[in-house]
């Protein structure tokens, strides 16, 4: 609960004060005189916009639109500044391994069987994810209709504050050698811009380690047109259908930690919104629960249908992933992502290194502590050494313990991982219940496209020739070595490379036997599809969707940038039309 001293002080004081604070990420938790518990508020309540989702979108819309609008932020998780495991990259497992109700990661099963994790922390994903920070390609801005130079604009506004340079170990500069021996070139350097070769993107990890996330943009806001509530569960979007051709938005109901139900009412004012920045799994979850979506669906669990339509839930896609485990015989200091190779064939490669051990109390592991190994600890879900559909609670236990029984030696080394672009493959989301808290059953249908899956046969090639490249040679065992690597390979419980004369398996096989998230999931509600290029919702009046939900296909190599970006790009355009509008109603 921030000080009471802090009320009157303007949001520039505390930018300039807050920015000669030593370690920053934990003194953050008193910036905000506009973040409050959702239990504080009153039971009816009424603002100009209502944004539903304080994620990687609907920080920064809320943060523009309190400049000239009373605006009310909802979100269903905590402040990750109170959060050690969201703060600090050698904590980055942690979260993602922990399984409890109140985690930052709500994890989910796909209908597919893949492992996988959704935001429940204000700042959304990128309090989750491995901080790699890279901009949409010019061509993907240009067909998503967007105003170039706004975009640029948004994306340099949200670079300000929470993206930094890395410092590049040993580890990446050997993949940046082999990807560029290897024919993935021109060599770009440093740069947030999406172009074909290798380049050293972004980070959000500063130069201590100290995660910045898309709550960090809440510095922008206007502080008295500000109210953002910490676990506000909303449980359904309010209609007003009678009387009216098209239903119109006009309030929320939401629902306390203590659960007392709450409702928020937007003023009068023929321009005033609710929007929706829930996520790819939240956005179409809560518009069906409001009753937008498939009637059939609707129907089926007695939720009043308030507009049919059938595509909310429809297009989702989950960028398939497969990491390779490449143990080094010289230490590997820790790294997330921090180089990319974009391909001209449809896949980027990017690697994570170290071994950081961390013992962890996961409840999906059934509270076995255990050694964590980053991103594609079996912990987080990560296991690719069974098939997804037998990736059972079971099976993650057994392979904690054959982590656990391993000398320390067989952790060293790092993982080269390609990411299948677009992805062309989709699936669908349904609902399950009418709990809000419940996840929907989703299906992504991963290689359902054999565009798809030759990807992951060329990128898995990639990788094979990289770490055979003379530049990648002081972090792999030599051929005279093979012994060692095959030891590690077989009692390892990750994923190692095919071995012609042990695994069968064609390298499509491979392919789907072995694939993950990279947690870049998105679809659902897409533009053309449910929303319009306004963002607003079809057939429906004060509503609109502003989040990766919205995506076709995810942004360059990794989507969090232009996510930022689009919530900033939006409040601008949003406030700019709208003030456009009154100016010229007063000059008639």
């Amino acid at each position: 609960m921030e000080c009471s001293t802090w009320r009157s002080v303007s949001i520039i004081i505390l930018f300039t004060i807050l920015s000669f604070v030593g370690s920053g990420y934990s003194q953050q938790a008193e910036r905000y005189s506009f973040l409050n518990q959702a239990a504080e508020a009153p039971i009816t309540s009424y603002y100009d916009y209502i944004i539903i989702g304080g994620g990687t979108a609907g920080c920064p819309l809320a943060a523009t639109l309190s400049h000239n609008y009373k605006v009310l932020l909802l979100e269903r998780g905590d402040s990750p500044y109170s959060n050690k495991n969201v703060s600090n990259l050698m904590n980055f497992p942690d979260t993602l391994a922990d399984t409890s109700p109140t985690s930052a990661a709500q994890r989910f099963v796909s209908e597919d069987g893949v492992i996988n994790s959704r935001a429940r922390v204000l700042g959304g994903g990128s309090c989750l994810n491995a901080g790699f920070y890279t901009r949409a390609s010019p061509n993907y801005v240009r067909e998503a209709g967007w105003d170039g130079r706004l975009a640029n604009e948004s994306y340099e506004w949200v670079e300000k504050v929470v993206v930094f340079e890395p410092t590049m170990p040993k580890w990446q500069t050997a993949l940046r050698n082999g990807l560029l021996e290897v024919g993935i070139t021109p060599f770009n350097g440093f740069t947030y811009d999406h172009e074909f070769g290798t380049k050293i993107g972004g980070t959000i990890f500063d130069g201590d380690g100290n995660r910045h996330t898309a709550a960090d943009l809440l510095e922008y806001a206007n502080p008295e047109g500000l109210n953002v509530l910490l676990h506000a569960r909303v449980s359904r979007i309010l209609f007003k259908i009678e009387g009216r051709v098209r239903p119109k938005a006009y309030g929320v109901i939401f629902w306390d930690q203590y659960g007392k139900r709450h409702k928020a009412y937007l003023n009068q004012g023929a321009d005033n919104e609710i929007i929706v920045s829930a996520g790819a799994l939240g956005s179409p979850q809560l518009l069906m629960m409001s009753g937008v979506g498939p009637r059939d669906q609707l129907e089926a669990l007695n939720i009043s249908v308030v507009l049919d339509q059938q595509m909310v839930g429809q297009g989702m896609s989950d960028n398939p992933m497969n990491a390779i485990f490449v143990p080094s015989p010289n230490p590997v200091a820790t790294t997330l992502i921090q180089v990319v190779g974009i391909t001209k064939f449809g896949c980027f490669i990017e690697g994570a290194s170290g071994s950081n051990f961390i013992i962890s109390g996961s409840n999906f592991t059934g509270g076995t502590p255990g050694r964590n190994f980053g991103m594609f600890s079996p912990q987080t879900g990560q296991l690719a050494t069974v098939p997804p559909k037998e990736r059972t609670p079971e099976a993650i236990a057994r392979a904690v313990e054959a982590m656990n029984s391993l000398e320390e030696s067989h952790f060293q080394g790092g993982f080269i991982l390609e990411k299948i672009r677009g992805p062309i493959s989709t699936g669908f989301l349904k609902l399950k219940n009418r709990n809000i808290d419940d996840n929907p059953s989703v299906t992504f249908n991963y290689f359902k496209e054999p565009i798809d899956l030759e990807r992951c046969v060329r990128g898995i090639q990639t990788i094979e020739r990289i770490i055979k490249s003379p530049g990648f040679s002081n972090f792999t065992y030599s051929d005279l070595q093979m012994g060692t690597l095959l030891n590690i390979s077989t009692r390892f419980p990750v994923n190692t490379l095919p071995r012609s004369s042990e695994d069968t398996r064609s390298p499509e096989q491979y392919c789907r036997d072995t694939v993950m998230t990279i947690w870049h999931y998105h679809g659902g509600c897409q533009v053309g599809q449910v929303v319009d290029l306004d963002y607003k919702v079809f057939g429906t009046d004060a509503l609109r969707v502003v989040d990766g939900s919205t995506f076709r296909f995810s942004p360059g190599t990794n989507p969090q940038a232009t996510v930022m970006m689009l919530g900033r790009y939006m409040g601008v355009r949003i406030q700019n039309e709208r003030l456009a509008r009154q100016r010229a109603a007063r000059e008639t």
